[in-house]
Order: structure tokens, then sequence, then C-alpha cells
């Protein structure tokens, strides 16, 4: 029985030796593994900052508008009667928006920018008021009556945003809104209506370039590129050339028959993209 229990002693102390080194082991491994993953997270935030550099290239690319924008109102004053001077004025906006929609211009391409009613005021006179009886310094009792302002009429204006897409009917459609009772044509832009194609062309070319650049740096350096650790990117504003617009604002006068049509030149723009790459230094 005594050979038993120490037989059975023995036994668990092994039991007891073995879990201990187990639990050891498990330890260190979970340690390790800690440890690598710290250091894993650490390089992930802030990459080889000690052992990296960036290069910068720049995308330029030189396009042609493919959209003529311009934006035209209708300025009517009245007198206090409003629906008489709405009706008059939305005649002839609609009249201008007709013109244009039959110039070839989608309604999509037509919007209503701004509509405004404002009252015209007309302000008098103050007059003096003297005392009853006059005293000395009777200077400091001259009082003054201001009569309110009064409204005399009110000021319509709208104004619609127009894109034409055909270059070759601008000059007509600017002249043939005026004769329809606009008074006002400003605003006149030439556009590329979807940017993105050609931005991506100078984002290629931005990123070759800065490539190539840091490709020379590290063997003019004498290391070798690690892995890309970032893109930065930015853009630089249009540049337009070569437009041209001789046309002015149609004034208050509505001619009976159209004017000469304008000659509009819608050049050139430039859209510049610039990227910077970072690399590690291996």
């Amino acid at each position: 029985m005594i050979k038993r229990l120490e037989k059975l002693k023995k036994m668990n102390q092994k039991i007891k030796n073995i879990l201990g080194g187990t639990i050891v082991v498990g330890v260190l491994a979970l340690g390790y593994a800690v440890l690598s993953y710290v250091n894993y997270y650490g390089k992930s935030i802030q990459p080889s900052s000690f052992r990296s550099f960036s290069a910068t290239g720049e995308g330029k690319i030189i396009a042609i508008p493919d959209v003529a924008v311009f934006t035209f109102s209708v300025i009517s004053e009245g007198g206090k009667d409003i629906a008489d001077l709405q009706t008059k004025n939305t005649d002839k906006v609609n009249k201008a928006i007709e013109f244009v929609k039959s110039s070839g211009v989608d309604a999509k391409d037509i919007k209503t920018q701004g509509y405004d009613l404002s009252p015209r005021y007309q302000y008098s006179t103050c007059r003096e008021i003297l005392p009853v009886s006059p005293t000395v310094g009777m200077e400091s009792n001259i009082s003054k009556i201001c009569p309110p302002a009064e409204i005399v009429g009110y000021t319509i204006t709208q104004t619609v945003r127009v894109k034409v897409r055909d270059f070759a009917g601008v000059g007509d459609i600017l002249s043939g809104v005026v004769s329809r009772g606009v008074n006002d044509v400003s605003q006149l832009s030439f556009q590329i209506d979807d940017p993105s194609t050609v931005q991506e062309q100078a984002r290629e070319q931005a990123i070759q370039k800065a490539k190539a650049r840091a490709e020379k740096v590290a063997a003019a350096a004498g290391f070798r590129l690690g892995r890309l650790l970032s893109v930065d990117e930015g853009y630089a504003p249009y540049r337009v050339y070569n437009s041209a617009l001789d046309y002015a604002s149609a004034g208050s006068v509505y001619p009976e028959k159209a004017p000469a049509a304008p000659t509009v030149e819608p050049g050139s723009q430039e859209i510049t993209v610039d990227v910077t790459l970072r690399y590690e230094i291996k």
C-alpha cells in the first residue's frame, strides 16, 4: 500500500512538471507573437520613417474644351403690379429658352439659376421742426421728421444657365437670346464636361515621372528601392489659353433684329496633377 502511494506521488509530480513546462513554453510563444505583432503594427503606422524618401512627378495634359457655359438674365422694372411684371418677365424668359432649345440645346443643359423679386424704394428728405417758443440755444431743440421710405415699384430678375455642346452655334445663340428680350448675358466660359478622363491621363503621367525620378535617385545614391509606402496627389488650377470672346452685356435695349453673332474661340486648357511617391530604402 505504501509503495503504491509513493508511486502515485511520483506520477503526480511528473504530471505537474510536464504541465509547468508546457505553460512556460506557451507563455514564451505568446510573448513572441505579441512582440512580432507590435513590431509589425508599428511599421504599418509609420513605415520606415527613418529609412524612406519621396519623389515627385507632374503630369500635364493640354485638352480642348467641349462645352461652352454662359448665363443670361431678363431684368424687368415696373410699378406695384407684381403679377403684370411677372407675366412680362416670364414671357421674355420663356421665349429665350424656347429659342435656345430650337437651336439644338438639350433641356438637361438648361437650368434656371436664380429668380429675384426686389422692391424699389423712394426716400423723402427729412424736415426740420422749430420749437413753438424759441429760446436761447434753440438749436438743440430743433427736431427732424423723416417720412418712411415708400415702395414705388419692383424689379424682377430671372437668370438661366445654358450649356452648349456645339461651338458652331454659340455665337448665334448669344445674339438670338438678346433679340428675344434678354438684357444681360455674362459668365461665358469653356469647360471640359467630364474632366475625369483627362485627369486620369495626367495622373498616370505624373506617377511614371515620379517613379522614374525615384529610380534615378536610388541609383545615384547607391541604394535599392523598397516597397511603396504612400501616394499623395494634388491638382493644380486649370489654365486657359487662347480663349476669346467678342461680346458684351446686352444692356437694357431690346433690338428689333438679332445683333451680329459674336466670335468665340474655346482655346485650350492645361490640366495638371502632382503626385508624390514615398518609398522604403533598402
